[in-house]
């Protein structure tokens, strides 16, 4: 029997109040690559940037082939802007980097 995955509880900055549960490891290894990515000054890395950038962080492991890693980011994106650890810069298109 497949050993069942822990799951987190993620928040979406674009939706006040909700809240999703996903895999806590590829959160997690999606979360560390995004941080290691990341500028820690405005204005960033644009959306497209970042995802290239935190290609090299991500193990083959929790993301055979880069499977799903575009989704994945953008859910721990919006999660990490709703907790304030990452922040976009006021311009378009969306830039982010990590507040220190």
């Amino acid at each position: 029997m497949p050993e069942k995955s822990e799951k987190i509880e993620i928040e979406n900055i674009n939706v006040p109040g909700r809240t999703e549960r996903v895999d806590r490891t590829k959160y997690m290894a999606m979360r560390e690559a995004l941080l290691a990515a990341l500028p820690d000054k405005a204005p960033g890395l644009t959306v497209a940037q970042a995802q290239e950038a935190l290609l090299p962080f991500l193990s083959e492991t929790d993301f055979p082939e880069r499977q799903k890693a575009g989704w994945w980011m953008k859910a721990v994106q919006l999660d990490l802007e709703a907790k304030g650890v990452i922040k976009r810069a006021p311009q378009r298109p969306v830039q982010l980097y990590r507040l220190t």
